[in-house]
C-alpha cells in the first residue's frame, strides 16, 4: 500500500530551499530603492496588509479555521501590533537612514534575541556554542551600528562621559540601531507565535496579524506623513508590489511549507543567506558599500547567526561524549590493524624459522 507521497528535506531542491531568503533579501533593496519616492510607514503598510489578504484568501482555499473566541483575538491583536506594525514601522524608519544589506544584517541577528528570551523565560538551554554565537553577536552589532568615533575611543580607552551623551542623543537617529528594534520587535513576535498558535490557526493568525498590524501603519502615515504616493512612478509601484508579494506572503508561505515539510534544520542553516543576497544586490542596483570595520562586523554577525541556529547540532557533533566515542573507535580500529601487523610478522618468522629448520635437516 503506498501512501501520499510529502516534500522531505532530501527532494526538496536547495534552489527552493534558498528562494524565502533570497525573496526576503531582495525585497529589502527594493523598499530601499523605493524610500526616497515615498514615506516609510506609508511603505510599511502597503507591505504588510496587502500581503496578509493574501495569505488569509490562501487559508480560506486550504480549508483553515478562523480565529475564534476573546483569547484567540486577543492573541492575534497583540502578535499584529508587535510583529508587523513595530517590526515594520522600525524597519521601513531604519531604511530611510541606512542601507539595505546593513540593515538586513542588524534584522537577521533577531535569533540572539529569541534564544536570550527562551532561555529566561523557558529555561531553554543556550549552551557553549550558543553563548559563543551570541557573543559575538554583540560584538558584530557593535561595530555595525556604533559610530566609528565611539569605537575608536574604546579601542584606545578615551572614552569620555560627553562621548556618552552624544552617543544616546545619536542612537534613534542611527539607522542600524533602528534596524537593532526591529530585530527585537521580530524577537518578541517569533516567542508570541508559540501562545498565538495555542488558540488560533498559525496560517490564519499569520494573516489576520499582517492585516491588524497594517492599519495603524496606515493611521498614523495619514496623520503624519505627506506625499506618500504622489511621486511614485510606475516602477516604485511593481517594486513595492515585489516587496509585497514575493517578499512578504510568497516568501513566509514557501517557509512555513518547508518546515512544516520537514526542512527545519535546512532552513535555520540558511537564515544567513537572507543578509548575503541584501548586501549583494544592494551592491549591484544601489551602490552600497562597507567600510572595513563593518565588514568585520558583518562577519561576526553572520557567523553568530550559524551559531545560534546551529548549536544543538553543533553540540551533538561536538559533545565530549561523541568525541570520548569517536577517539575510542579510533583507537580500537588502531589496535586491530597493529594486532593484525604483529600476527602478520609472528607468521612471517615462523615460517622462516620452519624454512630453515627444514633446510639444516636436509
Amino acid at each position: 500500500m503506498t501512501q501520499a507521497s510529502t516534500p522531505s528535506r532530501a527532494s526538496v531542491s536547495p534552489l527552493l530551499l534558498i528562494a524565502p531568503f533570497f525573496l526576503w533579501g531582495t525585497a529589502m533593496v527594493a523598499m530601499k530603492g523605493v524610500i526616497p519616492q515615498t514615506t516609510p510607514l506609508f511603505m510599511a503598510g502597503v507591505r504588510v496588509l496587502p500581503a496578509g489578504l493574501l495569505i488569509l484568501l490562501a487559508a480560506a482555499v486550504m480549508g483553515r479555521s478562523q480565529p475564534k473566541g476573546w483569547k484567540a483575538w486577543g492573541w492575534i491583536a497583540l502578535f499584529g501590533l508587535v510583529d508587523a506594525a513595530l517590526f515594520q514601522g522600525f524597519l521601513a524608519e531604519g531604511l530611510v537612514r541606512t542601507g539595505a544589506g546593513l540593515g538586513s544584517v542588524m534584522i537577521d541577528s533577531q535569533p540572539l534575541a529569541v534564544a536570550l528570551m527562551a532561555r529566561f523565560l523557558f529555561g531553554e538551554r543556550v549552551g557553549g556554542f550558543g553563548w559563543l554565537g551570541l557573543l559575538f553577536g554583540v560584538v558584530g552589532i557593535s561595530l555595525l551600528g556604533l559610530p566609528e568615533g565611539v569605537i575608536q575611543a574604546a579601542l584606545h580607552g578615551s572614552f569620555s562621559p560627553a562621548l556618552g551623551a552624544s552617543l544616546l542623543h545619536d542612537l534613534f537617529q542611527n539607522g542600524q540601531w533602528l534596524m537593532l528594534m526591529a530585530a527585537l520587535s521580530m524577537a518578541v513576535g517569533t516567542v508570541m507565535m508559540g501562545y498565538v498558535s495555542r488558540h488560533a490557526d498559525p496560517v490564519a493568525a499569520t494573516g489576520w496579524h499582517m492585516v491588524l498590524g497594517g492599519i495603524p501603519l496606515f493611521v498614523l502615515s495619514a496623520l503624519g506623513e505627506t506625499n506618500q504616493w504622489q511621486q511614485l512612478g510606475w516602477t516604485d509601484w511593481m517594486a513595492m508590489s515585489y516587496s509585497t508579494i514575493f517578499g512578504s506572503a510568497i516568501a513566509y508561505g514557501l517557509f512555513f511549507y518547508f518546515a512544516a515539510s520537514g526542512n527545519l534544520t535546512s532552513l535555520s542553516s540558511l537564515t544567513f543567506l537572507t543578509p548575503v543576497f541584501a548586501l549583494l544586490f544592494g551592491n549591484l542596483f544601489l551602490s552600497e558599500v562597507l567600510n572595513p570595520v563593518q565588514w568585520v562586523g558583518v562577519g561576526l554577525t553572520l557567523v553568530s547567526i550559524y551559531l545560534i541556529n546551529q548549536r544543538e547540532v553543533l553540540a551533538a557533533k561536538f559533545q565530549p561524549a561523541a568525541v570520548e566515542k569517536a577517539a575510542t573507535s579510533l583507537a580500537a580500529e588502531l589496535e586491530a590493524e597493529i594486532e593484525a601487523e604483529i600476527e602478520a610478522v609472528n607468521e612471517k618468522i615462523a615460517a622462516h624459522r620452519r624454512s630453515r629448520l627444514e633446510g639444516a635437516r636436509d
